[in-house]
Protein backbone atom coordinates (compact mmCIF):
# COMPACT_ATOMS: atom_id res chain seq x y z
CA UNK A 1 0.00 0.00 0.00
CA UNK A 2 1.49 3.59 -0.97
CA UNK A 3 2.71 5.66 2.08
CA UNK A 4 1.20 9.15 2.20
CA UNK A 5 3.36 11.17 -0.91
CA UNK A 6 3.31 14.52 1.38
CA UNK A 7 5.31 12.42 4.49
CA UNK A 8 8.54 14.00 5.02
CA UNK A 9 11.40 12.93 3.57
CA UNK A 10 13.75 10.59 5.98
CA UNK A 11 16.76 11.45 3.88
CA UNK A 12 17.57 13.73 0.90
CA UNK A 13 19.18 12.13 -1.87
CA UNK A 14 20.23 14.71 -3.82
CA UNK A 15 23.78 14.74 -3.89
CA UNK A 16 24.30 11.44 -4.03
CA UNK A 17 22.04 11.32 -7.43
CA UNK A 18 23.83 14.69 -8.61
CA UNK A 19 27.30 12.37 -8.05
CA UNK A 20 25.89 8.91 -9.37
CA UNK A 21 23.31 9.94 -12.37
CA UNK A 22 26.37 11.10 -14.66
CA UNK A 23 28.31 7.67 -13.41
CA UNK A 24 25.27 5.34 -14.23
CA UNK A 25 25.06 7.34 -17.63
CA UNK A 26 28.24 6.78 -18.45
CA UNK A 27 28.39 2.87 -17.01
CA UNK A 28 25.33 2.51 -19.62
CA UNK A 29 26.73 3.15 -22.49
CA UNK A 30 28.73 0.05 -22.48
CA UNK A 31 26.30 -1.70 -19.63
CA UNK A 32 22.38 -0.79 -19.69
CA UNK A 33 21.69 -4.00 -17.22
CA UNK A 34 24.54 -3.01 -15.36
CA UNK A 35 23.25 0.81 -14.81
CA UNK A 36 19.88 -0.47 -14.66
CA UNK A 37 20.79 -2.25 -11.12
CA UNK A 38 22.34 0.80 -9.76
CA UNK A 39 19.66 2.56 -10.36
CA UNK A 40 17.24 -0.21 -9.07
CA UNK A 41 19.25 0.11 -5.92
CA UNK A 42 19.09 3.86 -5.95
CA UNK A 43 15.18 3.69 -5.98
CA UNK A 44 14.79 1.01 -3.48
CA UNK A 45 16.81 3.78 -1.26
CA UNK A 46 14.71 6.89 -2.71
CA UNK A 47 11.40 4.99 -2.07
CA UNK A 48 12.17 3.36 1.83
CA UNK A 49 13.12 7.50 2.16
CA UNK A 50 9.86 8.81 0.95
CA UNK A 51 12.38 11.15 -1.09
CA UNK A 52 9.69 12.11 -3.95
CA UNK A 53 11.95 14.22 -5.86
CA UNK A 54 14.85 12.12 -5.98
CA UNK A 55 12.43 9.30 -6.84
CA UNK A 56 11.35 11.33 -9.46
CA UNK A 57 14.57 11.89 -11.19
CA UNK A 58 15.31 7.76 -11.04
CA UNK A 59 11.71 7.11 -12.57
CA UNK A 60 12.62 9.20 -15.50
CA UNK A 61 16.32 7.88 -15.58
CA UNK A 62 15.12 4.34 -16.00
CA UNK A 63 12.62 4.98 -18.56
CA UNK A 64 14.72 7.07 -20.83
CA UNK A 65 17.38 4.34 -20.04
CA UNK A 66 15.48 1.48 -21.42
CA UNK A 67 13.26 3.36 -24.14
CA UNK A 68 17.27 4.48 -25.58
CA UNK A 69 18.11 0.54 -25.59
CA UNK A 70 15.01 -0.08 -27.37
CA UNK A 71 14.68 -2.57 -24.36
CA UNK A 72 10.79 -2.19 -24.17
CA UNK A 73 10.26 -5.98 -23.13
CA UNK A 74 12.37 -5.41 -19.91
CA UNK A 75 10.23 -1.65 -19.34
CA UNK A 76 6.92 -3.18 -19.25
CA UNK A 77 8.37 -5.38 -16.21
CA UNK A 78 9.92 -2.83 -14.90
CA UNK A 79 6.74 -0.71 -15.12
CA UNK A 80 4.56 -3.32 -13.25
CA UNK A 81 6.69 -4.16 -10.75
CA UNK A 82 7.75 -0.58 -9.34
CA UNK A 83 4.04 0.12 -9.33
CA UNK A 84 3.83 -2.26 -6.98
CA UNK A 85 6.58 -2.24 -4.32
CA UNK A 86 5.84 -1.65 -0.74
CA UNK A 87 5.85 1.91 0.08
CA UNK A 88 5.97 3.35 -3.31
CA UNK A 89 4.61 7.11 -3.33
CA UNK A 90 2.07 7.66 -5.84
CA UNK A 91 3.71 10.64 -7.76
CA UNK A 92 6.37 8.49 -8.38
CA UNK A 93 3.90 5.70 -10.02
CA UNK A 94 2.43 8.87 -11.54
CA UNK A 95 5.61 10.07 -12.89
CA UNK A 96 6.77 6.42 -13.99
CA UNK A 97 3.69 6.00 -16.55
CA UNK A 98 3.90 9.74 -17.32
CA UNK A 99 7.69 8.96 -19.15
CA UNK A 100 6.45 5.63 -20.59
CA UNK A 101 3.97 7.34 -22.16
CA UNK A 102 6.09 10.37 -23.35
CA UNK A 103 8.40 7.29 -25.11
CA UNK A 104 5.59 5.17 -26.68
CA UNK A 105 5.58 7.57 -30.31
CA UNK A 106 8.90 6.08 -30.43
CA UNK A 107 7.89 2.57 -31.39
CA UNK A 108 7.75 1.58 -34.65
CA UNK A 109 6.47 -1.95 -34.00
CA UNK A 110 2.74 -1.63 -33.84
CA UNK A 111 2.15 -5.14 -32.07
CA UNK A 112 4.96 -4.25 -29.15
CA UNK A 113 3.30 -1.24 -28.93
CA UNK A 114 -0.03 -2.50 -28.33
CA UNK A 115 1.32 -4.62 -25.73
CA UNK A 116 2.89 -1.74 -23.83
CA UNK A 117 -0.22 -0.05 -23.68
CA UNK A 118 -2.31 -2.83 -22.42
CA UNK A 119 0.76 -2.82 -19.98
CA UNK A 120 0.24 0.54 -18.94
CA UNK A 121 -3.47 -0.08 -18.57
CA UNK A 122 -3.23 -2.91 -16.91
CA UNK A 123 -0.54 -1.16 -14.09
CA UNK A 124 -3.34 1.82 -13.84
CA UNK A 125 -6.37 -0.30 -13.52
CA UNK A 126 -8.48 0.96 -10.66
CA UNK A 127 -5.78 3.50 -9.26
CA UNK A 128 -7.41 7.11 -9.07
CA UNK A 129 -4.17 9.10 -9.30
CA UNK A 130 -3.33 7.95 -12.92
CA UNK A 131 -6.81 7.85 -14.31
CA UNK A 132 -5.99 10.72 -16.36
CA UNK A 133 -3.11 8.96 -17.74
CA UNK A 134 -5.03 5.34 -18.25
CA UNK A 135 -7.36 7.49 -20.17
CA UNK A 136 -4.76 9.07 -22.44
CA UNK A 137 -3.09 5.34 -23.51
CA UNK A 138 -6.80 3.96 -24.11
CA UNK A 139 -7.18 6.71 -26.24
CA UNK A 140 -4.13 6.01 -28.40
CA UNK A 141 -5.03 1.79 -28.31
CA UNK A 142 -8.22 2.38 -29.43
CA UNK A 143 -6.93 4.62 -32.40
CA UNK A 144 -4.40 1.50 -33.51
CA UNK A 145 -7.59 -0.51 -33.35
CA UNK A 146 -9.63 2.06 -35.05
CA UNK A 147 -6.89 2.16 -38.17
CA UNK A 148 -6.83 -1.48 -37.88
CA UNK A 149 -10.29 -1.44 -39.10
CA UNK A 150 -11.56 -3.25 -35.42
CA UNK A 151 -14.44 -0.58 -35.01
CA UNK A 152 -16.18 -2.53 -32.33
CA UNK A 153 -13.45 -3.12 -29.92
CA UNK A 154 -12.01 0.65 -30.56
CA UNK A 155 -15.40 1.54 -29.38
CA UNK A 156 -15.75 -0.97 -26.29
CA UNK A 157 -12.46 0.22 -24.56
CA UNK A 158 -13.00 3.83 -25.18
CA UNK A 159 -16.57 3.96 -24.24
CA UNK A 160 -15.53 2.15 -21.01
CA UNK A 161 -13.88 5.36 -19.59
CA UNK A 162 -16.23 7.62 -17.68
CA UNK A 163 -14.04 10.77 -18.29
CA UNK A 164 -17.36 13.21 -17.27
CA UNK A 165 -16.20 11.93 -13.27
CA UNK A 166 -12.17 13.01 -13.85
CA UNK A 167 -12.15 15.60 -11.66
CA UNK A 168 -8.35 16.19 -12.67
CA UNK A 169 -8.95 16.18 -15.97
CA UNK A 170 -8.70 19.65 -18.21
CA UNK A 171 -12.44 20.72 -19.61
CA UNK A 172 -11.63 21.07 -22.72
CA UNK A 173 -9.71 17.22 -22.86
CA UNK A 174 -12.45 16.00 -21.03
CA UNK A 175 -14.67 17.18 -23.87
CA UNK A 176 -12.84 16.01 -26.30
CA UNK A 177 -12.87 12.31 -24.91
CA UNK A 178 -16.57 12.64 -24.74
CA UNK A 179 -16.75 13.66 -28.41
CA UNK A 180 -14.58 10.84 -29.50
CA UNK A 181 -16.89 8.19 -27.68
CA UNK A 182 -19.91 9.88 -29.55
CA UNK A 183 -17.76 9.61 -32.78
CA UNK A 184 -17.26 5.95 -32.35
CA UNK A 185 -20.57 5.26 -31.54
CA UNK A 186 -21.98 7.23 -34.84
CA UNK A 187 -19.86 5.63 -36.78
CA UNK A 188 -20.72 2.11 -35.26
CA UNK A 189 -24.19 2.51 -35.98
CA UNK A 190 -25.37 2.77 -32.28
CA UNK A 191 -26.87 5.92 -31.91
CA UNK A 192 -29.04 5.35 -28.75
CA UNK A 193 -25.94 5.07 -26.56
CA UNK A 194 -24.21 8.18 -28.57
CA UNK A 195 -27.22 10.21 -27.65
CA UNK A 196 -27.03 9.49 -23.95
CA UNK A 197 -22.81 9.82 -24.05
CA UNK A 198 -23.74 13.01 -25.86
CA UNK A 199 -26.35 14.24 -22.74
CA UNK A 200 -22.86 14.38 -20.73
CA UNK A 201 -21.68 17.47 -22.52
CA UNK A 202 -23.02 20.44 -20.65
CA UNK A 203 -23.80 22.92 -23.76
CA UNK A 204 -22.71 26.25 -21.66
CA UNK A 205 -19.01 24.84 -21.35
CA UNK A 206 -18.67 24.65 -25.54
CA UNK A 207 -18.72 28.29 -25.53
CA UNK A 208 -14.87 29.05 -24.71
CA UNK A 209 -14.28 26.19 -27.50
CA UNK A 210 -15.94 26.65 -30.57
CA UNK A 211 -14.03 24.46 -32.44
CA UNK A 212 -15.71 21.91 -30.17
CA UNK A 213 -18.82 23.16 -30.52
CA UNK A 214 -19.61 22.96 -33.98
CA UNK A 215 -18.15 19.20 -33.63
CA UNK A 216 -20.76 18.32 -31.03
CA UNK A 217 -23.58 19.86 -32.99
CA UNK A 218 -22.21 18.08 -36.39
CA UNK A 219 -22.45 14.67 -34.07
CA UNK A 220 -25.87 15.56 -32.70
CA UNK A 221 -26.85 16.22 -36.00
CA UNK A 222 -25.93 12.53 -36.78
CA UNK A 223 -28.31 11.54 -33.89
CA UNK A 224 -30.69 13.45 -34.85
CA UNK A 225 -31.25 12.38 -38.41
CA UNK A 226 -30.71 8.77 -37.95
CA UNK A 227 -34.05 9.36 -35.89
CA UNK A 228 -35.79 11.85 -38.53
CA UNK A 229 -35.74 14.07 -35.60
CA UNK A 230 -35.91 17.02 -37.93
CA UNK A 231 -37.01 19.94 -35.60
CA UNK A 232 -33.78 19.49 -33.57
CA UNK A 233 -31.56 18.96 -36.75
CA UNK A 234 -32.84 22.86 -37.44
CA UNK A 235 -31.87 23.69 -33.73
CA UNK A 236 -28.37 22.35 -34.28
CA UNK A 237 -27.58 23.98 -37.40
CA UNK A 238 -28.86 27.22 -36.39
CA UNK A 239 -26.50 26.84 -33.30
CA UNK A 240 -23.88 25.88 -35.46
CA UNK A 241 -24.97 29.31 -37.35
CA UNK A 242 -24.38 31.58 -34.67
CA UNK A 243 -20.70 30.22 -33.96
CA UNK A 244 -18.45 33.50 -34.59
CA UNK A 245 -15.76 31.73 -36.89
CA UNK A 246 -18.51 30.13 -38.84
CA UNK A 247 -20.08 33.59 -39.55
CA UNK A 248 -16.45 34.98 -40.50
CA UNK A 249 -16.89 32.50 -43.46
CA UNK A 250 -19.54 33.37 -46.42
CA UNK A 251 -19.79 29.69 -47.64
CA UNK A 252 -20.05 28.08 -44.31
CA UNK A 253 -22.75 30.31 -42.89
CA UNK A 254 -24.68 30.02 -46.09
CA UNK A 255 -24.35 26.43 -46.29
CA UNK A 256 -25.49 25.83 -42.83
CA UNK A 257 -28.68 28.03 -43.64
CA UNK A 258 -29.33 26.22 -46.46
CA UNK A 259 -29.28 22.94 -44.32
CA UNK A 260 -31.72 24.84 -41.89
CA UNK A 261 -34.18 25.57 -44.57
CA UNK A 262 -34.24 21.77 -45.95
CA UNK A 263 -34.60 20.91 -42.37
CA UNK A 264 -37.14 23.08 -41.42
CA UNK A 265 -39.22 22.39 -44.07
CA UNK A 266 -38.83 18.50 -43.21
CA UNK A 267 -40.47 19.35 -39.96
CA UNK A 268 -43.61 18.85 -38.83
CA UNK A 269 -46.06 22.24 -37.69
CA UNK A 270 -45.40 22.81 -34.17
CA UNK A 271 -45.47 26.17 -31.99
CA UNK A 272 -41.14 25.31 -32.22
CA UNK A 273 -41.48 25.09 -35.82
CA UNK A 274 -43.59 28.01 -36.50
CA UNK A 275 -40.94 30.19 -34.46
CA UNK A 276 -37.77 28.64 -36.01
CA UNK A 277 -39.09 29.15 -39.95
CA UNK A 278 -40.06 32.83 -38.37
CA UNK A 279 -36.79 33.44 -37.43
CA UNK A 280 -35.08 31.80 -40.83
CA UNK A 281 -37.52 33.90 -42.49
CA UNK A 282 -36.71 37.53 -41.23
CA UNK A 283 -32.58 36.61 -40.93
CA UNK A 284 -30.61 38.76 -43.12
CA UNK A 285 -28.48 36.65 -44.93
CA UNK A 286 -31.62 34.85 -46.38
CA UNK A 287 -31.74 36.90 -49.07
CA UNK A 288 -28.21 35.86 -50.16
CA UNK A 289 -29.76 32.38 -51.22
CA UNK A 290 -32.76 33.36 -53.31
CA UNK A 291 -34.39 30.09 -53.96
CA UNK A 292 -34.06 28.85 -49.93
CA UNK A 293 -35.73 32.19 -49.30
CA UNK A 294 -38.69 31.42 -51.95
CA UNK A 295 -39.51 28.22 -50.35
CA UNK A 296 -39.66 29.98 -46.82
CA UNK A 297 -41.81 32.05 -47.93
CA UNK A 298 -43.91 29.34 -49.84
CA UNK A 299 -44.42 27.53 -46.50
CA UNK A 300 -45.31 30.70 -44.54
CA UNK A 301 -47.91 32.27 -46.56
CA UNK A 302 -51.41 31.11 -46.54
CA UNK A 303 -51.76 29.60 -49.98
CA UNK A 304 -52.31 26.02 -51.27
CA UNK A 305 -48.94 24.59 -53.05
CA UNK A 306 -49.08 21.88 -56.15
CA UNK A 307 -46.65 19.41 -55.42
CA UNK A 308 -46.47 19.28 -59.36
CA UNK A 309 -45.64 22.88 -59.80
CA UNK A 310 -43.52 22.57 -56.74
CA UNK A 311 -41.68 19.70 -58.35
CA UNK A 312 -40.95 21.64 -61.18
CA UNK A 313 -39.97 24.51 -60.10
CA UNK A 314 -37.64 23.03 -57.18
CA UNK A 315 -36.48 19.69 -57.99
CA UNK A 316 -33.62 20.23 -59.74
CA UNK A 317 -31.80 22.53 -57.12
CA UNK A 318 -32.80 20.27 -54.35
CA UNK A 319 -32.01 17.26 -55.73
CA UNK A 320 -28.00 18.47 -56.11
CA UNK A 321 -27.62 18.66 -52.62
CA UNK A 322 -27.17 15.70 -50.01
CA UNK A 323 -30.42 15.95 -48.24
CA UNK A 324 -32.63 15.51 -50.75
CA UNK A 325 -30.36 12.63 -52.56
CA UNK A 326 -31.93 10.31 -54.42
CA UNK A 327 -29.05 7.75 -55.00
CA UNK A 328 -29.68 7.81 -50.93
CA UNK A 329 -31.86 6.17 -48.53
CA UNK A 330 -32.11 9.05 -46.57
CA UNK A 331 -32.43 11.09 -49.74
CA UNK A 332 -35.54 9.41 -51.28
CA UNK A 333 -37.43 9.19 -47.52
CA UNK A 334 -36.21 12.86 -47.46
CA UNK A 335 -38.23 13.97 -50.36
CA UNK A 336 -41.37 11.62 -49.24
CA UNK A 337 -41.68 13.49 -46.26
CA UNK A 338 -41.51 16.57 -47.96
CA UNK A 339 -44.41 15.86 -50.19
CA UNK A 340 -46.24 15.09 -46.56
CA UNK A 341 -45.34 18.33 -45.20
CA UNK A 342 -46.73 19.93 -48.49
CA UNK A 343 -50.14 18.28 -47.86
CA UNK A 344 -49.68 18.93 -44.36
CA UNK A 345 -49.62 23.04 -45.26
CA UNK A 346 -52.38 22.45 -47.81
CA UNK A 347 -54.85 21.04 -44.94
CA UNK A 348 -54.24 23.32 -42.56
CA UNK A 349 -54.40 26.50 -45.63
CA UNK A 350 -57.78 24.60 -46.16
CA UNK A 351 -58.92 24.46 -42.66
CA UNK A 352 -58.24 28.45 -41.91
CA UNK A 353 -60.64 29.43 -44.88
CA UNK A 354 -63.35 26.22 -45.15
CA UNK A 355 -65.54 25.23 -42.02
CA UNK A 356 -67.12 22.46 -44.49
CA UNK A 357 -65.86 21.04 -48.16
CA UNK A 358 -66.72 17.84 -49.70
CA UNK A 359 -64.35 15.31 -50.02
CA UNK A 360 -64.49 15.43 -53.57
CA UNK A 361 -63.26 18.95 -53.74
CA UNK A 362 -61.00 18.00 -51.23
CA UNK A 363 -59.45 15.89 -53.23
CA UNK A 364 -59.02 17.89 -56.14
CA UNK A 365 -57.46 20.41 -53.69
CA UNK A 366 -54.99 18.24 -52.89
CA UNK A 367 -54.45 16.29 -55.54
CA UNK A 368 -54.76 12.87 -53.26
CA UNK A 369 -57.23 10.24 -53.61
CA UNK A 370 -59.77 9.60 -50.80
CA UNK A 371 -58.34 7.27 -48.57
CA UNK A 372 -54.79 9.30 -48.62
CA UNK A 373 -57.02 12.26 -47.84
CA UNK A 374 -58.80 10.53 -44.68
CA UNK A 375 -55.34 8.97 -44.00
CA UNK A 376 -53.74 12.71 -43.73
CA UNK A 377 -56.53 14.02 -41.87
CA UNK A 378 -56.19 11.52 -39.35
CA UNK A 379 -53.06 12.41 -38.81
CA UNK A 380 -53.11 15.80 -38.33
CA UNK A 381 -56.17 15.29 -36.02
CA UNK A 382 -53.92 13.30 -33.74
CA UNK A 383 -50.94 15.35 -33.67
CA UNK A 384 -53.07 18.05 -32.62
CA UNK A 385 -52.29 20.05 -35.52
CA UNK A 386 -55.96 20.79 -37.10
CA UNK A 387 -59.66 19.99 -35.80
CA UNK A 388 -61.29 17.93 -38.27
CA UNK A 389 -64.43 15.82 -38.66
CA UNK A 390 -64.98 13.42 -41.63
CA UNK A 391 -68.79 12.06 -42.04
CA UNK A 392 -68.25 8.99 -44.73
CA UNK A 393 -72.00 8.64 -45.57
CA UNK A 394 -72.09 12.32 -46.73
CA UNK A 395 -68.38 12.86 -47.59
CA UNK A 396 -68.40 16.00 -45.87
CA UNK A 397 -65.41 17.21 -43.70
CA UNK A 398 -66.09 19.58 -40.76
CA UNK A 399 -62.96 21.58 -40.08
CA UNK A 400 -64.86 23.92 -36.99
CA UNK A 401 -66.34 21.60 -33.76
CA UNK A 402 -69.91 22.13 -33.41
CA UNK A 403 -70.77 23.72 -30.22
CA UNK A 404 -73.26 22.49 -27.75
CA UNK A 405 -76.25 24.10 -26.54
CA UNK A 406 -74.55 25.30 -23.26
CA UNK A 407 -71.06 27.09 -25.56
CA UNK A 408 -74.07 28.42 -27.71
CA UNK A 409 -75.88 30.12 -24.74
CA UNK A 410 -72.33 31.28 -23.36
CA UNK A 411 -71.49 33.06 -26.30
CA UNK A 412 -74.89 34.79 -27.02
CA UNK A 413 -75.07 35.69 -23.72
CA UNK A 414 -71.31 37.13 -23.61
CA UNK A 415 -71.94 38.68 -27.58
CA UNK A 416 -75.28 40.83 -25.58
CA UNK A 417 -72.88 41.70 -22.35
CA UNK A 418 -70.37 43.09 -25.05
CA UNK A 419 -73.32 45.01 -26.47
CA UNK A 420 -74.59 46.03 -23.39
CA UNK A 421 -71.21 47.95 -22.77
CA UNK A 422 -70.61 49.94 -25.83
CA UNK A 423 -74.43 51.14 -25.68
CA UNK A 424 -73.59 52.49 -22.03
CA UNK A 425 -70.19 53.55 -23.85
CA UNK A 426 -71.73 55.90 -26.03
CA UNK A 427 -75.36 56.98 -25.03
CA UNK A 428 -73.74 60.36 -23.77
CA UNK A 429 -73.55 61.04 -27.42
CA UNK A 430 -76.95 61.44 -27.66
Amino acid sequence: MSRDTLSKAAKDFTATLDEQLPQINALAEQDYKGALDRLLLLEKQTRQASDLASSNRIMISLVDLLTKHNDWKMLNEQVSLLSKKHGQLKQSVTTLIQQVIGHLDEITDIDLKIKSIENLRTTTENKIYVEIERARVTKILSDILLSRGDLDKATEILCELQVETYGSMELQEKIEFILNQVELCNKKGDYQFAKILSRKVLVKSLEKFPELKLKFYQLKIAIANDENDYISIVRYYLSIYEIPFIQENRQEYLSTLTNAVYFIMLSKYSNLQCDLISKIAVDKNLPKIPTQQQLIKTFTTQELISWESFQQAYATILFQHEVFDQSTTKGKQHLEDLKSRVIEHNLRVISTYYSCITLKRLQELLQLTQSQVEHNITTLVNDGTIYAKVNRPSKVVDFVKRKTENELLNTWSSNVDELLEHIETIEHLK
